[in-house]
C-alpha cells in the first residue's frame, strides 16, 4: 500500500472495484496492493496487466485502515497522502534499493546526462527529434509505456539483451559495464533500457522494467501472512517432559560452570571477555561446542551468577548471587535463568563473528548488545504459542512468518537472480549471509530448546506460561513486558515445571571397580560432599563417579578423615562398600598429612627424617631446590603451592599447614567477586511514549500553536523629541 504513495501526488485510494498505484509505485514497502502497481492513473498498462486476485482486495482494505491509524497516511479516501518523513526512509536508491526491485524512472535516470547523449538515445529508438531534453525524456518515456510500441521494440533486441534485461528485471535494477561495452550490452545503451547511474554503472529504468513485469511491482504478492505448516501434533505430557530434561541439564550445566569457577575462573581480556583459548578451556569441562559454551557462559552472566571481580589482574568468577542461586530449588533456579534470558539483549550467537574491523567479538566481552534481540525473541516463541499445546512446526515455516511480519526496506526483493556475469553484475547486492533478525530468530529456537522452554520443537506449558499465554493454545499477548512482569511470568512457568523435574535422591550405588552409579539426580549435600570425594566419569539419566588415590585426598584435603568417608559412603549406599574401595581411603589416609607445607618461601616438616632424606635423594626434586633446616624440616626457594604440586608429581601425599601448624582446609567456594548486579537490557531508539511524555508533547504543541495565534500590539512609530538621538 505504501508503493503506490511514494511520490506524495493525490493518488485515489484503491477500493474493492479497482485499484491502482501512484506515479512512483516502486519506492514503497511490500504491500498487499503490489499485483497492480502502475506508473500513475494517467499512464496506460502494459498489455495483460492482471487483475487484483480476492486475497489483496479484501486485505487491503484493513492495510489502508492500518496505515491510517498509525499517522502514515492522510487525506480523504479519494486523494490519500503518504507522510513526508515515511517517504524519505522509504525512498530507494543505488546502496539501498526498493524491496520491489524497480529502479528510478527514465526522467530520474537521465537527470545528468548531456542533452546530445538523450537526442542520440531518442533517435536510435526510432523516435523523433525534439528542440530541448525534457521533451525528450517526455518522448522516451512514453515509448516505454505504450505496450505496443515497446513490443515491437524489444522484439528487434538481440537474444543476449533480452538475457540481460530477464536478470536485472525483480532486482537490484543496476548492473556494472566495462568501458567498451559487448555489442548487446551496447544495443540496450543506445535505446535508453539501460541507462547510466554512475562512471561505470547502469540502471534499467522503472517504465521499462513495469513493461516486462507486465505492470507488477512485486513478484508474488502476500497480502495474508503465511501459514505456521506442516504442523507435526505430539503428545502434549511427551512435550514438557523433553522440556523438563532440558531444564534439568540446563541447570546442570551452570551449575557445573560456577563449580569450574569456584576458585576464580579465567582473566579477563584488555578490551573486556574471555580470550579463545579459555572459551575453548571452559567448552571441554562442560563437554559441549564453544558457542553452546558461549551460550551457557552468556546465560549465567545474564542471571548475575558470575562477573569480572574488578581487580588489577581482572579475573571472572562467581558472584556472591551464585550461592543464593544454589540454595533455591531447582524449578526456582530454572525461573531465575529464564527471566534473564527472555529480556535480554546480549546474544551469545555473535561471539566469533568479526565485526567491520576485522575484530571477533569475545563471550562476555562488550559489543555483543542487539536491542532488536528481546523483540525477537518473544514474538518467535508467540508464534509457537499460536499453535495447539503439542504442536510443532518447521524452522522454516517460522522464519517465513517472521520475515512477513517484519520486512527489511533494504533487503533484496523477494526471487532476486544473480546478476549477469561477463556483461552487468549487479551492484546493490545483499551482504552474504541471512539478517540480524533472522538469526536472531535461529538463535532462539535453538536457545529455547537448550533451557527447556521448548520441547520436541513444541511450546512446552511452562513455555507459555512464561509468555502470558493461556494453555488454550490461543496467541500471547502483546503488551509491552516490565522486568516485574517477566519475573513474576518465570515464577509461574517454573511453578508449573516444578511436578517434571525428577525428585533428587539420598543414595548411590557403590561397585567393586571403584566407581559408584548415581541413578538420579542426587540432593546437595549429597552431590558435593560425592563431587569432592570421586570424579564424575560419564553424565546422562545416570551418573557415574570413579574414585581415585587424587580424588580420595582431594576430599581428605576439607578436613574429613578416614573414618568419617567411610561412614559417609556406608550412610548414603544402597550396597556395602567394597573392600578396594576402603582399602584405597584407609591407603591415602595413612599417607595425607605426613609431610606439612609451609612458607620459608616454602618449607616441608616431617617426623620421619629418613622419609625426608628419601626426598633429597630423589633426582625429581632437583626443581624444589630442598635444604635440610633441620632432622625433621626441609625449606624450598619456591611458592607453597608449587612446592605441594611438586611433591605429589613424585607420589606423595603431603597437605598444606597453616602457621600455627594445623592442617589448612580448602573449600572450592573460597573465591568470590564483590556485590555485583545482573547486566540491563540495552534499548534502541527513542523512549518508550507513555502518557506524560505524550501529554508534554500535547502542551508544547498547543503552546507552539497559541504563541503563533496570540494578537500582537500594533508598534506606532513616534517622532523623537526635539534635541533628543534619533533611534537606531
Amino acid at each position: 500500500t505504501l508503493a503506490s504513495l511514494m511520490t506524495g501526488a493525490p493518488t485515489p485510494a484503491p477500493d474493492a472495484a479497482e485499484g491502482t498505484a501512484g506515479p512512483d509505485a516502486s519506492k514503497g514497502a511490500e504491500g498487499p496492493d503490489a499485483s497492480q502497481a502502475t506508473e500513475g492513473p494517467n499512464t496506460p498498462q502494459a498489455p495483460g496487466t492482471p487483475s487484483l486476485d480476492a486475497a489483496v482486495l479484501a486485505a487491503l482494505p484493513g492495510a489502508v485502515a492500518a496505515l491510517r491509524a498509525q499517522a502514515l497516511v492522510w487525506g480523504p479516501d479519494d486523494r490519500l497522502r503518504l507522510v513526508r518523513t515515511a517517504r524519505e526512509l522509504l525512498a530507494p536508491s543505488a546502496a539501498h534499493p526498493s524491496p520491489t526491485g524497480l529502479g528510478p524512472t527514465v526522467a530520474e535516470a537521465a537527470a545528468g546526462m548531456s542533452p546530445g547523449r538523450i537526442q542520440e538515445i531518442i533517435a536510435t529508438a526510432g523516435l523523433p527529434p525534439t528542440h530541448d531534453p525534457v521533451t525528450a525524456v517526455a518522448a522516451l518515456t512514453s515509448l516505454f509505456t505504450d505496450g505496443e510500441r515497446m513490443a515491437a521494440l524489444l522484439d528487434e533486441a538481440p537474444a543476449e539483451s533480452v538475457a540481460v534485461l530477464d536478470r536485472l528485471l525483480w532486482g537490484p535494477p543496476y548492473g556494472s559495464v566495462t568501458e567498451r561495452p559487448a555489442p548487446h550490452l551496447r544495443w540496450l545503451l543506445d535505446r535508453g533500457l539501460l541507462l547510466p547511474a554512475g562512471a561505470r554503472n547502469v540502471v534499467l529504468p522503472r517504465e521499462a522494467a513495469l513493461h516486462l513485469r507486465a505492470g507488477r511491482a512485486h513478484r508474488s504478492p502476500a497480502p495474508v501472512p503465511p501459514a505456521l505448516a506442516p504442523v507435526t501434533a505430539r503428545d502434549p505430557q511427551a512435550v514438557d517432559a523433553a522440556a523438563a530434561g532440558q531444564a534439568f541439564t540446563a541447570l546442570a550445566t551452570v551449575e557445573e560452570l560456577l563449580k569450574e569457577w569456584d576458585l576464580g575462573g579465567p582473566a579477563a581480556l584488555r578490551a573486556g571477555g574471555l580470550s579463545v583459548r579459555d572459551l575453548k578451556r571452559t567448552a571441554a569441562a562442560l563437554d559441549t561446542t564453544e558457542q553452546t559454551a558461549a551460550f551457557w557462559l552468556e546465560l549465567a552472566h545474564g542471571a548475575g551468577l558470575i562477573a569480572s571481580d574488578g581487580e588489577a589482574d581482572e579475573r571472572y568468577a562467581p558472584t556472591p548471587a551464585a550461592e543464593e542461586w544454589r540454595q533455591l530449588p531447582d524449578a526456582l533456579r530454572w525461573a531465575e535463568l529464564v527471566a534473564g534470558w527472555l529480556d535480554a539483549t546480549r546474544t551469545p550467537g555473535v561471539v566469533g563473528v568479526a565485526d567491520a574491523k576485522g575484530r571477533a567479538a569475545a563471550a562476555l566481552g562488550p559489543h555483543l548488545d542487539r536491542s532488536p534481540a528481546p523483540e525477537v525473541r518473544r514474538r518467535t516463541l508467540a508464534l509457537l504459542a499460536e499453535l495447539p499445546p503439542g504442536s510443532a512446526v518447521p524452522e522454516a515455516a517460522v522464519l517465513d512468518r517472521l520475515h512477513w511480519e517484519r520486512p527489511l526496506r533494504a533487503a533484496a526483493p523477494e526471487g532476486a537472480p544473480a546478476a549477469p556475469g561477463g556483461a552487468a553484475t549487479g551492484g546493490a547486492t545483499p551482504p552474504p549471509g541471512e539478517n540480524l533478525r533472522t538469526r536472531l530468530a535461529r538463535w532462539t529456537l535453538a536457545e529455547a530448546e537448550l533451557l527447556g522452554v521448548t520441547g520436541r520443537g513444541a511450546l512446552s506449558a511452562p513455555g507459555r506460561a512464561l509468555l502470558g499465554a493461556p494453555d488454550s493454545g490461543d496467541a500471547a499477548p502483546r503488551t509491552a513486558p516490565t522486568a516485574a512482569g517477566t519475573r513474576e511470568a518465570a515464577a509461574r512457568a517454573g511453578a508449573l515445571l516444578a511436578p517434571l523435574l525428577p525428585e533428587p535422591l539420598d543414595h548411590v550405588l557403590l561397585q567393586a571397580d571403584l566407581t559408584a552409579v548415581a541413578p538420579g539426580p542426587l540432593r546437595r549435600p549429597l552431590a558435593e560432599t560425592l563431587g569432592a570425594l570421586a570424579d564424575i566419569e560419564s553424565k546422562g539419566g545416570a551418573t557415574v563417579y570413579r574414585f581415585t588415590p587424587a580424588s580420595v585426598r582431594r576430599a581428605l584435603d576439607t578436613g574429613r578423615t578416614a573414618a568419617e568417608l567411610q561412614e559417609f559412603l556406608t550412610t548414603h549406599s544402597r550396597t556395602p562398600v567394597p573392600q578396594p574401595l576402603a582399602y584405597l581411603i584407609d591407603d591415602v589416609a595413612r599417607r595425607h598429612g605426613r609431610l606439612r607445607i609451609g612458607a620459608a618461601s616454602a618449607y616441608v616438616r616431617c617426623d620421619d627424617d629418613t622419609l625426608l632424606a628419601e626426598i633429597l635423594a630423589d633426582r625429581r626434586a632437583a626443581p624444589l631446590r630442598l635444604r635440610r633446616l633441620a632432622p625433621t624440616v626441609l625449606a624450598a626457594q619456591i611458592a607453597p603451592d608449587q612446592l605441594l604440586d611438586g611433591l605429589r608429581a613424585m607420589g606423595y601425599a603431603p597437605a598444606a599447614e597453616s602457621p600455627e601448624g594445623d592442617v589448612v582446609i580448602t573449600r572450592p567456594d573460597a573465591y568470590r567477586t564483590g556485590p555485583r548486579t545482573a547486566p540491563v537490557p540495552v534499548p534502541e531508539g527513542p523512549p518508550v511514549l507513555d502518557a506524560p511524555l505524550l501529554a508534554a508533547a500535547v502542551r508544547a504543541i498547543r503552546a507552539g500553536d497559541l504563541a503563533a495565534t496570540a494578537t500582537r500590539k500594533p508598534v506606532t512609530a513616534t517622532a523623537p523629541a526635539p534635541g533628543a538621538p534619533p533611534r537606531t
